[in-house]
């Protein structure tokens, strides 16, 4: 990502509330910014299995294994899920649950100034 490219105004911060997300479009791409704890993600709305709307589902977490091998629910909101078939995206890096080293949906720089969010493309 390049320092120089400008950053695009999406909506006041209060706009925006905890858990919460928005969908906008911005220099023709859907973006969707999603405020996790306070901390701003924004991913590419296109699901790169076959072109849904990625960012359109359920955000959940992930059921891993502790060391007793018991089934623990843990990183609550942090994966949004496509709609039309599934697929799973960590809305930090968008790298799919299911193949993380193999697909990804592009994420985008946020900056929060004065109270206003922006992403950078």
């Amino acid at each position: 990502m390049e320092p120089n490219e400008p950053l695009h105004y999406v909506a006041e911060t209060d706009e925006l509330e905890e858990g919460g997300r928005l969908i906008t479009s911005i220099r023709g791409r859907e973006i969707a910014v999603f405020n996790r704890e306070n901390e701003y993600y924004a991913l590419a709305n296109y699901c790169v299995h076959q072109g849904g709307p990625a960012c359109e589902g359920r955000l959940s977490g992930r059921l891993t294994e502790d060391e007793r091998g018991e089934l623990v629910y843990e990183d609550d909101d942090e994966f949004v899920c496509c709609p039309w078939h599934g697929w799973e995206f960590n809305i930090e890096t968008g790298r799919s649950l299911a193949h993380p080293d193999r697909y990804r949906v592009p994420t985008y720089e946020t900056a929060v100034r004065d109270g206003k969010l922006y992403v950078r493309l």
